[in-house]
């Protein structure tokens, strides 16, 4: 039959314009397209020969063969697979995919980025079109199995192609690209090159089940004849027994996948079946890297479909929070190159991301217990992380607080856990409490931690910046409501304890009453009340955020991103206890008494109450409003005291 040339269709001839003129970056990707091509062949002809057993076809040595010619310039892709007939070439390679091709190009005219148009491949069945990135001409020759006659495809992607039989084709399919000239400034590159085609096959298609066989490197010298070397792997480990793997085969794949040169501290194997097949084989590093808390890190999990690498950071399978975490996913039902967007939309995607990061926390529970040194490592490097789940993910926030640990006043040097705080708990305590700083020695000198200390309750010291955060949407944990030291008012005393100081505290509140409504007017600029303390043992005053106020800390966060954020008034407490506040109420009574004491008896009381609600101010980490004036009316009273 004589060779038979046809038009494109108008949609194809746009797009194979569009992919001649480069509209990917990375061109590395048509050899992936055609593996997966050819690995798809032999997967069908190996289904076909067991459901046929009467096919004429030569299933001995399924294998797939990339022969690079260097004089030529030409790349060939063959496999021994299922193969086409001459109406199946028509059919599937003269038109693009049958449909979807216009709505493909709208798609891509609206990609932002070359990477969202890179994943577009495939996705409407244009990755046999991939090829006319990198080459003038290509040439299809294919035979189905079982059939005698073959056909040849040709076409430079201009505007149409041709169609002829072929007698002498071989069972399978090969695509030769006649390659367009080396242009690296148009990441266009040699495409012959063995060490090239070598790195495409590790990256993309190590872990094909069939063997990916091409010369050997050093191969033709002198005339002999090339030794053929399989190229790929085929060792996907998630999907081999457990027993048929060793530690060190899973540490070469994590190092493979992760760059990183030490071991992984767990490895995790998952294997889903029913509706919706996957393989999963996650890793928990032993060390952060250095861009963890970089804007442009990525999660470190990569998506194959049926073994073919499909993209690196799949971040519809992992939490930002679990971001550490590396490995591979193998989904069974899912279509080659589908996109980033797809897979944030799909049902069967976010049933299997709920299970990975399930499995993810239950197995650093596990840790704790069987492998505590390993867990004590995990949080150390990736606590910080971790605890941004709770902002994120409140359908898994008892998990990842069951897993947290904390600095505590218990223990001086390790760290603690919710579950265990909660077991040291005194009786009738019905609080977790808490307190959040820049560093422990601050904390524990803090004023607010006088009373605590005092009664021998337990205080979570809680240092990291995400602290702040969390601790303002997490209100309890197994019954018990977290409560922060600094906020509110605090009751320690047992009832039998309440009993004997009641009437104490009574006298005190009426004999400080005139006191605090007067600091409360002159301090009003900058305090929500001034009040008598609970908290405090040694110290004359403390600073305290109202019940459902932010921190100064969480205020200073929010601006410090940018955010406006209205200027709170905190409360100053006093410790009628102390020398400086009890001479404070005795020199207010006196002044109150003799109103005709002076307009400078006057002054030295309201610097005296500003000075004491600075050193509080001080005391909790605060910034004063003038400093200046503050150093001026301090020094002012030491040179007194001389």
């Amino acid at each position: 039959m004589p060779a038979e040339t046809f038009e494109f269709q108008v949609e194809a001839r746009q797009l194979l314009q569009m992919m001649i003129h480069s509209i990917y970056s990375n061109k590395d990707v048509f050899l992936r397209e055609l593996i997966s091509n050819s690995s798809d062949a032999l997967d069908k002809l190996r289904l076909e020969t067991l459901r046929d057993d009467t096919i004429q076809a030569d299933s001995s040595d399924l294998h797939i063969a990339v022969e690079a010619d260097k004089e030529k310039r030409t790349l060939t892709v063959r496999d021994n697979g299922i193969g086409m007939s001459h109406d199946e070439v028509v059919q599937l390679i003269g038109t693009i995919a049958n449909s979807g091709t216009a709505k493909f190009l709208q798609e891509l005219k609206e990609a932002k980025d070359s990477a969202t148009s890179e994943e577009l491949i495939g996705q409407f069945g244009v990755g046999f079109y991939s090829s006319f990135m990198v080459a003038d001409e290509v040439t299809l020759l294919t035979r189905r199995a079982g059939e005698d006659q073959g056909t040849r495809w040709t076409s430079s992607g201009e505007g149409t192609y041709t169609v002829e039989s072929v007698d002498d084709a071989p069972q399978g399919t090969a695509v030769t690209l006649r390659l367009k000239p080396e242009d690296a400034e148009d990441q266009l590159f040699d495409y012959t090159s063995p060490w090239k085609i070598r790195e495409i096959v590790k990256r993309y298609s190590d872990f094909i089940t069939w063997p990916i066989r091409m010369a050997a490197a050093s191969a033709g010298e002198d005339g002999a004849v090339p030794e053929i070397e399989t190229v790929n792997s085929m060792k996907a480990l998630w999907a081999r027994s457990k027993n048929s793997v060793t530690d060190e085969e899973y540490s070469e794949l994590y190092k493979h996948i992760s760059h990183d040169w030490t071991d992984p501290l767990e490895t995790i194997r998952m294997q889903a079946e029913g509706t919706f097949e996957y393989q999963a084989l996650l890793f928990l590093p032993s060390h952060a890297p250095q861009d963890l808390f970089m804007q442009g890190h990525k999660r470190g999990v990569q998506l194959y479909v049926k073994r073919v690498f499909i993209m690196d950071d799949c971040e519809a399978l992992m939490p930002t929070y679990l971001r550490f975490v590396k490995g591979v996913v193998d989904a069974q039902d899912l279509s080659l190159n589908v996109s980033r967007e797809i897979l944030q939309q799909d049902r069967q995607i976010e049933l299997m991301r709920r299970r990975l990061v399930k499995k993810v926390l239950s197995t650093v529970k596990d840790m704790m217990s069987a492998a505590p040194e390993n867990y004590r490592t995990l949080w150390k490097e990736f606590g910080r992380v971790l605890k941004e789940g709770l902002l994120q993910d409140f359908e898994n926030r008892d998990a990842i607080l069951e897993i947290s640990s904390f600095a505590s006043t218990q223990d001086e040097e390790g760290l603690t856990t919710l579950r265990s705080y909660v077991e040291r708990m005194k009786e009738g305590q019905e609080q977790i409490f808490f307190m959040t700083g820049e560093s422990r020695a601050a904390m524990e000198s803090s004023p607010h931690m006088e009373a605590f200390r005092a009664k021998g309750f337990e205080v979570l010291l809680l240092t990291d910046p995400v602290d702040e955060v969390w601790v303002q949407s997490v209100p309890e944990f197994d019954g018990k409501q977290l409560q922060s030291i600094a906020k509110g008012e605090v009751d320690l005393d047992t009832d039998e304890e309440k009993k004997q100081v009641e009437a104490e505290r009574e006298k005190q509140q009426q004999d400080y009453a005139g006191l605090l409504t007067w600091m409360t007017g002159q301090l009003g600029e900058n305090v929500k009340e001034v009040r008598l303390s609970s908290r405090l043992t040694v110290s004359p005053a403390c600073i305290v955020s109202d019940t459902h106020d932010a921190t100064p800390a969480l205020e200073s966060m929010y601006r410090a991103m940018g955010q406006e954020v209205p200027h709170i008034k905190r409360i100053l407490e006093l410790n009628p206890s102390h020398p400086l506040i009890s001479g404070l109420k005795k020199a207010h009574e006196k002044a109150h008494a003799e109103q005709d004491a002076g307009e400078k008896a006057g002054t030295e009381l309201a610097e005296t109450a500003e000075l004491v609600h600075g050193l509080a101010l001080l005391s909790d980490g605060g910034e004063l409003s003038d400093p200046s004036r503050f150093s001026r009316l301090m020094a002012d009273r030491l040179e007194r005291t001389l």
